[in-house]
């Protein structure tokens, strides 16, 4: 019961913390238009399937030791508060006297989609980084357990549907694709990635959600 409990709050202060992105991001709209999202483009297309190309691109993530369910909710929190200001950005201050420079945290516009990929017996949970960032620039983050990491350009082989962020979902989608996948007679290349594009309160029926495959 009380593990049960724990988690009946975390899913509750993960869908405030969205509420709240969504509010103060897109103006007050529930969903991701206005947010910027991964970019690629579409080299084959095959009924629901596509093999996409993407462009190289940055990324914040946290691993998570947990379960298929919980593992999104419980990183959301650390990667929220990571862009959210839980930063550190050295900025020179403008010459005047005396010269100064001090550290501040900056908050980093949110993106789309979540992705989330088994790494072991753990998940590996990631926001995209807005483009404007290099590793340079991107503020580093104040909690060890959030890092960056720079992701080249590679090829993805894809579907798209709607409904539930369910496990079960998820799999059935995930057996689909590697069955095209090994019909088209591709190489995977590395962990599927369970891409969400909508916070947890968007009607199941008009969320966006991928699965996504690393394929040669």
């Amino acid at each position: 019961m009380k593990a049960e409990h724990q988690r009946a709050i975390v899913r509750a202060a993960t869908l405030v913390l969205c509420i709240v992105a969504c509010y103060s991001i897109v103006g007050g709209g529930c969903s991701t238009v206005g947010l910027e999202k991964s970019k690629y483009s579409v080299m084959e297309r095959n009924g629901r399937f596509e093999l996409r190309l993407y462009e190289p691109s940055i990324v914040a993530e946290t691993v998570v030791e947990s379960d298929f369910a919980d593992a999104g909710n419980i990183a959301f929190n650390r990667l929220y508060k990571y862009i959210s200001g839980e930063n550190r950005t050295k900025e020179s201050i403008a010459m005047t006297a005396p010269v100064g420079q001090e550290a501040r945290s900056e908050k980093i516009a949110m993106t789309a989609p979540v992705g989330q990929q088994r790494a072991g017996d753990k998940w590996v949970v990631s926001f995209l980084a807005p483009s404007k960032y290099t590793m340079q620039t991107l503020p580093e983050p104040l909690d060890p357990a959030v890092t960056l990491r720079e992701i080249p350009a590679r090829k993805m082989a894809a579907v798209r549907y709607s409904g539930t962020w369910s496990q079960k979902r998820y799999e059935e989608h995930r057996g689909r694709l590697e069955e095209f996948i090994e019909n088209q007679k591709w190489k995977i290349l590395g962990e599927p990635v369970f891409a969400r594009y909508d916070p947890p309160f968007q009607l199941p029926f008009l969320r966006r959600n991928e699965v996504l495959i690393p394929v040669e």
